[in-house]
Protein backbone atom coordinates (compact mmCIF):
# COMPACT_ATOMS: atom_id res chain seq x y z
CA UNK A 1 0.00 0.00 0.00
CA UNK A 2 2.65 2.57 1.06
CA UNK A 3 4.59 1.65 -2.20
CA UNK A 4 1.19 2.31 -4.37
CA UNK A 5 0.69 5.54 -2.58
CA UNK A 6 4.21 6.67 -3.46
CA UNK A 7 3.78 6.21 -6.97
CA UNK A 8 -0.04 7.37 -7.00
CA UNK A 9 2.02 10.86 -5.35
CA UNK A 10 4.48 11.20 -7.62
CA UNK A 11 1.81 10.92 -10.34
CA UNK A 12 -1.39 13.27 -10.98
CA UNK A 13 -3.47 14.16 -8.03
CA UNK A 14 -6.63 15.03 -9.95
CA UNK A 15 -8.44 17.75 -8.15
CA UNK A 16 -12.50 16.95 -8.05
CA UNK A 17 -14.87 19.85 -8.50
CA UNK A 18 -17.78 19.56 -6.31
CA UNK A 19 -21.04 19.77 -8.25
CA UNK A 20 -24.37 21.09 -6.87
CA UNK A 21 -27.92 20.70 -8.17
CA UNK A 22 -30.49 23.57 -8.96
CA UNK A 23 -31.32 24.02 -5.49
CA UNK A 24 -27.42 24.98 -4.64
CA UNK A 25 -27.05 21.42 -2.55
CA UNK A 26 -24.09 19.27 -3.22
CA UNK A 27 -24.87 16.56 -5.86
CA UNK A 28 -22.13 14.30 -5.88
CA UNK A 29 -23.72 11.82 -7.95
CA UNK A 30 -22.70 14.16 -10.68
CA UNK A 31 -19.33 13.11 -10.55
CA UNK A 32 -19.86 10.19 -11.73
CA UNK A 33 -18.80 10.43 -15.52
CA UNK A 34 -16.01 13.23 -14.31
CA UNK A 35 -14.66 10.58 -12.32
CA UNK A 36 -14.88 7.66 -14.76
CA UNK A 37 -13.21 9.39 -17.74
CA UNK A 38 -10.23 10.44 -15.13
CA UNK A 39 -9.90 6.89 -14.65
CA UNK A 40 -10.05 5.35 -17.73
CA UNK A 41 -7.53 8.35 -18.62
CA UNK A 42 -4.85 6.64 -15.89
CA UNK A 43 -5.23 9.98 -13.72
CA UNK A 44 -3.48 8.52 -10.49
CA UNK A 45 -4.60 9.83 -7.94
CA UNK A 46 -8.74 11.67 -7.33
CA UNK A 47 -8.49 14.31 -4.99
CA UNK A 48 -11.64 15.23 -2.86
CA UNK A 49 -11.92 18.72 -0.89
CA UNK A 50 -9.34 20.24 -2.70
CA UNK A 51 -9.48 23.93 -3.62
CA UNK A 52 -10.57 23.42 -7.40
CA UNK A 53 -13.47 21.46 -5.52
CA UNK A 54 -14.36 24.80 -3.75
CA UNK A 55 -13.28 23.58 -0.48
CA UNK A 56 -13.61 27.06 1.45
CA UNK A 57 -16.97 27.39 -0.25
CA UNK A 58 -18.13 24.39 2.03
CA UNK A 59 -19.58 23.57 5.19
CA UNK A 60 -17.56 21.40 7.57
CA UNK A 61 -20.77 18.86 6.79
CA UNK A 62 -20.92 18.91 3.05
CA UNK A 63 -16.98 18.35 3.26
CA UNK A 64 -17.57 15.52 4.95
CA UNK A 65 -20.44 14.08 3.16
CA UNK A 66 -18.63 14.53 -0.26
CA UNK A 67 -15.33 12.60 1.32
CA UNK A 68 -18.03 9.92 2.13
CA UNK A 69 -19.47 9.96 -1.52
CA UNK A 70 -16.46 10.34 -3.95
CA UNK A 71 -14.67 7.22 -2.16
CA UNK A 72 -18.04 5.28 -2.63
CA UNK A 73 -18.13 5.64 -6.14
CA UNK A 74 -14.06 5.37 -6.12
CA UNK A 75 -14.68 2.12 -4.89
CA UNK A 76 -11.03 1.12 -4.67
CA UNK A 77 -9.85 1.74 -8.22
CA UNK A 78 -7.38 4.22 -7.09
CA UNK A 79 -6.15 5.80 -3.70
CA UNK A 80 -8.64 8.57 -2.85
CA UNK A 81 -6.75 12.14 -1.62
CA UNK A 82 -9.10 13.67 1.04
CA UNK A 83 -8.68 17.67 1.39
CA UNK A 84 -8.88 18.72 5.09
CA UNK A 85 -8.84 22.16 6.51
CA UNK A 86 -10.37 25.82 8.03
CA UNK A 87 -10.16 25.66 11.73
CA UNK A 88 -8.56 22.32 13.79
CA UNK A 89 -11.46 21.09 15.59
CA UNK A 90 -13.10 21.18 11.86
CA UNK A 91 -10.30 19.87 10.51
CA UNK A 92 -9.95 17.04 13.11
CA UNK A 93 -13.47 16.01 12.24
CA UNK A 94 -12.94 15.80 8.73
CA UNK A 95 -10.00 13.68 9.04
CA UNK A 96 -11.85 11.31 11.27
CA UNK A 97 -14.97 11.16 8.55
CA UNK A 98 -12.31 10.77 5.41
CA UNK A 99 -10.45 8.05 7.48
CA UNK A 100 -14.01 6.03 8.25
CA UNK A 101 -14.74 7.09 4.44
CA UNK A 102 -11.20 4.74 3.37
CA UNK A 103 -9.37 7.68 2.42
CA UNK A 104 -5.79 6.54 1.49
CA UNK A 105 -4.02 9.64 2.70
CA UNK A 106 -4.74 13.40 3.73
CA UNK A 107 -3.87 16.40 2.15
CA UNK A 108 -3.63 19.24 4.42
CA UNK A 109 -4.55 22.89 3.26
CA UNK A 110 -1.85 25.01 4.29
CA UNK A 111 -3.78 27.17 7.48
CA UNK A 112 -5.41 30.54 6.30
CA UNK A 113 -5.54 32.23 9.63
CA UNK A 114 -4.30 35.39 9.78
CA UNK A 115 -2.71 34.78 12.80
CA UNK A 116 -0.11 31.45 11.71
CA UNK A 117 3.17 30.52 13.83
CA UNK A 118 5.68 28.30 11.97
CA UNK A 119 5.13 25.45 15.61
CA UNK A 120 1.51 26.25 15.30
CA UNK A 121 0.97 24.83 11.91
CA UNK A 122 3.36 21.71 13.42
CA UNK A 123 0.41 20.84 16.41
CA UNK A 124 -2.45 21.66 13.46
CA UNK A 125 -0.63 18.77 11.94
CA UNK A 126 -0.18 16.52 14.68
CA UNK A 127 -3.62 16.83 15.61
CA UNK A 128 -5.23 16.34 12.33
CA UNK A 129 -2.69 13.14 12.32
CA UNK A 130 -3.97 11.78 15.61
CA UNK A 131 -7.44 12.40 14.31
CA UNK A 132 -7.01 10.24 11.44
CA UNK A 133 -5.59 7.55 13.44
CA UNK A 134 -1.82 8.04 11.40
CA UNK A 135 -3.34 8.23 7.85
CA UNK A 136 -0.08 9.09 5.32
CA UNK A 137 -0.15 12.98 4.46
CA UNK A 138 0.61 15.28 1.79
CA UNK A 139 0.80 19.23 3.24
CA UNK A 140 -0.53 21.83 0.76
CA UNK A 141 1.55 24.33 0.64
CA UNK A 142 0.66 28.00 -0.75
CA UNK A 143 3.27 30.27 1.52
CA UNK A 144 6.62 29.16 1.65
CA UNK A 145 7.27 32.22 3.98
CA UNK A 146 7.33 30.13 7.02
CA UNK A 147 10.94 29.44 6.21
CA UNK A 148 13.11 26.02 5.24
CA UNK A 149 13.24 25.32 9.08
CA UNK A 150 9.70 25.14 9.36
CA UNK A 151 9.20 22.97 6.36
CA UNK A 152 11.89 20.52 7.44
CA UNK A 153 9.84 20.37 10.97
CA UNK A 154 7.12 19.59 9.38
CA UNK A 155 8.11 16.80 6.99
CA UNK A 156 10.20 15.18 10.23
CA UNK A 157 6.34 14.38 11.23
CA UNK A 158 6.49 10.54 10.15
CA UNK A 159 2.74 10.32 8.58
CA UNK A 160 4.25 13.18 6.21
CA UNK A 161 4.66 11.65 2.98
CA UNK A 162 4.97 14.60 0.88
CA UNK A 163 4.27 18.09 -0.52
CA UNK A 164 2.21 19.84 -2.61
CA UNK A 165 4.86 22.23 -3.33
CA UNK A 166 2.06 25.48 -4.59
CA UNK A 167 4.46 28.84 -4.31
CA UNK A 168 6.06 29.76 -8.06
CA UNK A 169 9.59 29.71 -6.33
CA UNK A 170 11.18 26.98 -7.76
CA UNK A 171 14.83 27.41 -5.90
CA UNK A 172 12.69 27.48 -2.16
CA UNK A 173 11.93 24.15 -3.67
CA UNK A 174 15.31 22.85 -4.29
CA UNK A 175 16.50 24.34 -0.58
CA UNK A 176 13.23 22.44 0.94
CA UNK A 177 13.94 18.91 -0.99
CA UNK A 178 17.67 19.13 0.31
CA UNK A 179 16.62 20.38 4.23
CA UNK A 180 14.01 17.19 4.29
CA UNK A 181 14.64 13.44 3.87
CA UNK A 182 15.04 11.91 0.35
CA UNK A 183 11.52 9.86 1.08
CA UNK A 184 9.63 12.78 0.95
CA UNK A 185 7.68 13.29 -2.51
CA UNK A 186 7.37 17.21 -3.38
CA UNK A 187 4.49 17.11 -5.82
CA UNK A 188 4.30 20.57 -8.59
CA UNK A 189 0.97 22.28 -7.03
CA UNK A 190 0.63 24.52 -9.45
CA UNK A 191 -0.69 22.51 -12.35
CA UNK A 192 0.56 21.32 -15.25
CA UNK A 193 2.12 24.98 -16.50
CA UNK A 194 4.20 25.10 -13.93
CA UNK A 195 4.98 21.65 -13.88
CA UNK A 196 7.96 21.50 -16.25
CA UNK A 197 10.49 23.92 -13.83
CA UNK A 198 9.48 22.26 -10.90
CA UNK A 199 10.52 19.22 -12.01
CA UNK A 200 13.68 20.15 -13.46
CA UNK A 201 14.70 21.09 -9.19
CA UNK A 202 12.96 17.79 -8.05
CA UNK A 203 9.14 17.49 -8.09
CA UNK A 204 7.69 15.00 -9.26
CA UNK A 205 4.06 14.72 -10.33
CA UNK A 206 1.49 17.46 -10.63
CA UNK A 207 -2.20 18.17 -9.17
CA UNK A 208 -4.52 19.27 -12.08
CA UNK A 209 -7.99 20.60 -12.38
CA UNK A 210 -7.57 19.97 -15.99
CA UNK A 211 -8.48 16.24 -15.22
CA UNK A 212 -12.06 17.47 -14.96
CA UNK A 213 -12.09 18.11 -18.92
CA UNK A 214 -9.69 16.35 -20.30
CA UNK A 215 -7.66 13.89 -18.65
CA UNK A 216 -5.65 12.32 -21.65
CA UNK A 217 -3.95 15.71 -22.13
CA UNK A 218 -2.68 15.65 -18.02
CA UNK A 219 -1.75 12.29 -18.23
CA UNK A 220 0.40 12.91 -21.77
CA UNK A 221 1.98 15.86 -20.37
CA UNK A 222 2.77 13.79 -16.89
CA UNK A 223 4.35 10.94 -19.62
CA UNK A 224 6.09 13.41 -21.34
CA UNK A 225 8.15 14.57 -18.34
CA UNK A 226 8.61 11.44 -16.20
CA UNK A 227 10.20 10.25 -19.54
CA UNK A 228 12.42 13.27 -19.26
CA UNK A 229 11.10 14.92 -22.54
CA UNK A 230 10.92 18.57 -21.40
CA UNK A 231 10.07 19.59 -25.33
CA UNK A 232 7.35 17.26 -25.66
CA UNK A 233 5.77 18.44 -22.08
CA UNK A 234 5.95 21.87 -23.21
CA UNK A 235 4.34 21.65 -26.41
CA UNK A 236 1.60 19.97 -24.65
CA UNK A 237 1.05 22.57 -22.26
CA UNK A 238 0.90 24.87 -25.12
CA UNK A 239 -2.26 23.45 -26.43
CA UNK A 240 -4.09 23.48 -22.62
CA UNK A 241 -2.61 27.14 -21.83
CA UNK A 242 -5.43 28.83 -22.71
CA UNK A 243 -7.36 27.19 -20.29
CA UNK A 244 -5.43 27.68 -17.86
CA UNK A 245 -5.05 31.59 -18.74
CA UNK A 246 -8.58 32.06 -18.28
CA UNK A 247 -8.52 30.19 -14.75
CA UNK A 248 -5.94 33.10 -13.45
CA UNK A 249 -8.34 35.93 -14.28
CA UNK A 250 -9.95 38.21 -11.80
CA UNK A 251 -7.55 37.13 -9.10
CA UNK A 252 -7.70 33.57 -9.74
CA UNK A 253 -11.88 33.93 -8.89
CA UNK A 254 -13.09 32.40 -12.63
CA UNK A 255 -10.09 29.37 -11.52
CA UNK A 256 -13.70 27.13 -11.09
CA UNK A 257 -15.68 28.96 -12.91
CA UNK A 258 -13.82 28.01 -15.91
CA UNK A 259 -13.31 24.36 -15.68
CA UNK A 260 -17.31 24.39 -14.45
CA UNK A 261 -18.20 26.25 -17.76
CA UNK A 262 -16.12 23.55 -19.67
CA UNK A 263 -17.79 20.46 -18.12
CA UNK A 264 -21.09 22.27 -19.30
CA UNK A 265 -20.07 22.57 -22.61
CA UNK A 266 -19.49 18.87 -22.48
CA UNK A 267 -23.03 18.16 -21.15
CA UNK A 268 -22.38 17.71 -17.61
CA UNK A 269 -23.84 20.35 -15.36
CA UNK A 270 -21.91 20.47 -12.09
CA UNK A 271 -24.13 23.54 -11.03
CA UNK A 272 -22.53 27.18 -10.93
CA UNK A 273 -19.84 28.01 -8.53
CA UNK A 274 -20.33 29.57 -4.92
CA UNK A 275 -19.49 33.39 -3.88
CA UNK A 276 -16.97 34.57 -3.42
CA UNK A 277 -15.83 32.77 -6.66
CA UNK A 278 -17.15 34.35 -9.85
CA UNK A 279 -19.92 32.74 -11.90
CA UNK A 280 -20.72 33.01 -14.64
CA UNK A 281 -18.11 33.24 -17.11
CA UNK A 282 -17.67 37.17 -18.48
CA UNK A 283 -18.87 37.30 -22.65
CA UNK A 284 -14.88 37.85 -23.44
CA UNK A 285 -13.85 34.64 -21.09
CA UNK A 286 -16.41 32.61 -22.51
CA UNK A 287 -15.79 32.97 -26.23
CA UNK A 288 -11.91 32.52 -25.23
CA UNK A 289 -12.93 28.90 -23.51
CA UNK A 290 -15.57 28.42 -26.52
CA UNK A 291 -12.57 28.58 -28.77
CA UNK A 292 -10.55 26.57 -26.88
CA UNK A 293 -12.89 23.64 -26.09
CA UNK A 294 -13.65 24.05 -30.15
CA UNK A 295 -9.91 23.98 -31.07
CA UNK A 296 -9.24 20.90 -29.49
CA UNK A 297 -12.97 18.97 -30.02
CA UNK A 298 -13.51 18.96 -26.76
CA UNK A 299 -17.42 19.28 -26.71
CA UNK A 300 -17.79 16.19 -29.02
CA UNK A 301 -15.42 14.08 -26.64
CA UNK A 302 -17.07 10.58 -25.26
CA UNK A 303 -17.57 10.48 -21.78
Amino acid sequence: MTQDLDRCLSGISGILVTPYDSDGEIAPARLIPVLDRALRAGVHMPVVNGNTGEFYALTTDEACAMVSEVAAMLDGRAPLLAGIGRAVRDACRLARASAEAGAAALMIHQPPDPFVAPRGILDYVRAVSDASDGLPIMLYLRNDSIGTGAIADLCALPEVKGVKWATPNPLKLAAAINACDPSITWVGGLAEIWAPPLYAVGARGFTSGLINVWPERSVAIHAALDAGDYGAANRLIAGMRAFEDIRTEELNGTNVTCVKAALLAQGIDCGPTRPPSAWPLSASQQAKLDGFMSSNQLIQKEI
